[in-house]
């Protein structure tokens, strides 16, 4: 494990913002190294509002996709909601039909089969909107690269309105209207929106048409902090105040299929960290081990008991999920050794009956194990299919398409990816893969790294500095927990393995002085507990965190590493 500690801000912008807002200096580096520099901005940071959203019209297209929309509304059409199996699509889906819903009866969803249609628009839900009477397609979550289905589209007369937070490839397709801020052209303020939350902002210019404002679809933004937590998107900017707001409307008054979610967990309080492990898993695990239509019937039901039903059966498929992928991970880290292929650059795995809903959870696994960029793939049809996982600080995409020829479709971001291909070509892909990314990556991103905030003592971990920390939350890409670093620690003599297996170490630390001492607790870390015996001086990276036992709430450290 690497250690590498942030550079430290200047040491008269730390004076200036710890003046200017009256806090420690360590609070003022923080905030300095998450390029919070001013009082204003430090203001918008700790409290996100809806006046920090941009305006919905500075996104290229805008204009075009509400005057298309707000035609269909006017004389009739039949609108469908596309969008993809996945938690961001499946959120996109419930949060466009709910609200268009609240506008017309004319609008119908369509999330396409995983395994029988695969990833984005396909030819086959342009053909069911040919069959039932739909002129107009909105595709959320999907569709920037959707060239030839959108020509096939245009030629049944079919109209498609694209929203999508994807890299566009060099062409784009003939849409009505293209709302991506990531296209070349595209001047919006911020580039790194879900694509729930481009769908946000396509109700957001059509709700002020009608004259209302960004007040009124508050009810909208649990399913859009549900898919920025799911997506791994930056936590800056716009998608800060959207997930801070949404997590408000979690806490305090969530729909019925996402509070049926939270009540099958029995957990009463959520940070993004819990929607990303709790009430996520269990969105995508009805399209992964079912359909992403059941994930988004349970997010439009307005009954709570139907969405009690829904939930208890979602839980059963997470339950299923989670089994399946344990068992795939196993066999696929059989295969690495069994292929004595552990030193390699790369991990490749395939076996055609492994299951194509869990693929990409077991690459990130894998991980885990061999850190180093990972595909997992799986029969899919005629076809081969693989989800592809990142190390931090490598571009996985570029990666895929460096190897585009033996690729027949992929799409997805930095750190995740889909593809395609023959199964003929898998090999020859396989070794390209091998070799690109042998070629290009830096020998030390295959070491696993923790990014330290600051250096500090024990004594600096007070309640008061813990409930300023707590106001950086929501944490996320671009805002991450705070990690700190201390030396010359020592065990105070308690200091012991933990858990089921002895996985876990449990450390009373204190420093040299001993005036203060803390509990810490470093999961997965029980290997290491012979650095701590006989009271030898240890250094800790560990971020921090509270323990409640028995009603009482204290300070402890979550270790990330010892030395």
């Amino acid at each position: 494990m690497r250690w590498t500690i942030k550079p430290k801000p200047e040491s008269k912008n730390v004076d200036a913002l710890q003046k200017a807002l009256n806090v420690e200096p360590i609070v003022a580096s923080l905030l300095l190294q998450r390029g919070i520099e001013t009082y204003d901005a430090a203001k918008t940071f700790f409290r996100p509002s809806l006046k920090d959203l941009h305006d919905p019209f500075l996104m290229k297209d805008m204009d075009i996709a509400v005057s298309r929309i707000e035609k269909a509304l006017e004389t009739g059409e039949n609108i469908m909601v596309y969008g993809d199996y996945d938690v961001d699509g499946t959120t996109s889906v419930a949060l466009m039909s709910s609200y268009l819903k609240t506008r017309t009866e004319n609008v119908a969803t369509y999330i396409p089969d995983r395994y029988d249609e695969g990833y984005g628009v396909s030819f086959k839900g342009i053909d069911f909107a040919e069959d039932n009477g739909f002129s107009l397609i909105i595709a959320l979550d999907c569709g920037v690269k959707a060239i030839d289905k959108v020509a096939y589209a245009n030629e049944k007369g079919i109209d498609f309105i694209i929203c999508d937070h994807h890299r566009p490839g060099a062409e784009l397709p003939k849409a009505i209207a293209i709302l991506d801020p990531k296209r070349d052209d595209c001047s919006y303020p911020y580039k790194e929106l879900c694509g729930c939350g481009v769908g946000f902002k396509l109700i957001q210019a059509l709700a002020a048409k009608q004259g209302q404002t960004t007040a009124d679809l508050t009810e909208y933004l649990d399913l859009v902090a549900t898919a920025i937590g799911a997506d791994i998107v930056p936590i800056t900017g716009e998608n800060r105040a959207l997930a801070s707001l949404g997590l408000d409307v979690i806490n305090s008054n969530p729909r019925p299929g996402i509070q049926a979610i939270i009540a099958e967990v029995k957990k009463e309080h959520l940070t993004i960290t819990d929607v990303v492990f709790i009430v996520a898993p269990r969105i995508n695990a009805a399209g992964r081990m079912k359909h992403g239509n059941f994930a988004v019937t349970l997010l439009t039901e307005i009954n709570p008991e139907l969405a009690k039903s829904y939930a208890e059966e979602i839980e059963f498929f997470n339950t299923d999920r989670k089994e399946t992928d344990k068992q795939i991970t196993l066999e696929a880290l059989q295969q690495i050794e069994t292929n004595n292929e552990q030193d390699g650059f790369t991990t490749v795995v395939y076996h055609e009956a492994w299951h194509k809903g869990v693929i990409g959870i077991v690459a990130s696994r894998l991980i885990e194990t061999y850190y180093r960029p990972t595909l997992v793939f799986t029969k899919s049809g005629d076809r081969l299919a693989a989800s592809a996982r990142s190390v931090s600080g490598f571009d996985v995409y570029n990666a895929l398409e460096a190897c585009a020829d033996h690729i027949e479709q992929f799409g997805g971001h930095k750190y995740a990816a889909g593809l395609t291909l023959k199964s003929e070509n898998y090999e020859a892909f396989k070794q390209a893969f091998e070799d690109v990314v042998s070629e290009t990556i830096d020998k030390s991103l295959l070491i696993p790294e923790i990014k330290i905030d600051a250096q500090i003592e024990l004594r600096d971990v007070t309640p008061k500095f813990y409930r300023i920390l707590k106001q950086f939350a929501p944490f996320g890409p671009g805002n991450m927990s705070p990690v700190f670093m201390t030396d010359n620690l020592h065990d105070t003599g308690y200091g012991k393995c933990v858990g089921e297996d002895k996985s876990h170490l449990r450390i009373t630390a204190t420093n040299p002085e001993r005036t203060n001492t803390l509990v810490c607790i470093g999961f997965g870390l029980g290997d290491k507990l012979d650095i701590i015996t006989d009271k030898k001086p240890f250094s800790a990276v560990y971020s921090i965190d509270e323990n409640h036992w028995n009603n009482q709430v204290s300070l402890q450290l979550k270790l990330r590493d010892i030395k």
